[in-house]
């Protein structure tokens, strides 16, 4: 039996975002569709990044929390409340192309599981772009596809 490839597992409806989206949009997108990363593209459709759930939580780090303490039935800040709010509105604005992952690994429709596999665990990567010899986004694998491909030989 001849091995699977790319294209066999691989999901065609790709869910993307755009590198000028922002933070807030890239939240929803996770959120809606239940996954944790998307290709990013630019103006042209052409694929530049990749951005996952890790990535947000990464630039959350940078946002300082104000401290706290609670008095009775309330909360007294030590630090202003509304410089806090104003670095959320920052953070939530902040672009997908300042946060993303530039360097991608990638592979073909022609790219067979075993090796998609032996790259997701050696580079510890959870999704891979698939492209078209003219470098166009037509597909993604990801973990789960291999998963059910096992399943479903």
């Amino acid at each position: 039996m001849a091995e699977l490839k790319a294209k066999d597992i691989m999901t065609e409806k790709v869910i993307t975002i755009n590198k000028n989206a922002s933070i807030e949009e890239l939240s929803a997108i996770l959120l809606e569709n239940r996954i944790s990363g998307v290709p990013v593209i630019d103006d042209d459709s052409n694929l530049v990044g990749i951005v996952t759930e890790a990535d947000i939580i990464v630039q959350d780090t940078k946002l300082h929390f104000p401290a706290y303490f609670k008095l009775f039935d309330g909360i007294i800040y030590l630090e202003s409340l509304n410089k806090f709010k104003s670095s959320l509105k920052k953070h939530l604005a902040t672009k997908i192309e300042d946060i993303m992952t530039k360097k991608l690994k990638t592979v073909t429709p022609d790219t067979g599981v075993s090796e998609i596999a032996d790259m997701m665990l050696r580079q510890k990567i959870n999704r891979l772009p698939v492209l078209d010899k003219n470098d166009k986004l037509v597909g993604i694998v990801t973990r789960a596809d291999i998963v059910k491909s096992t399943v479903t030989k």
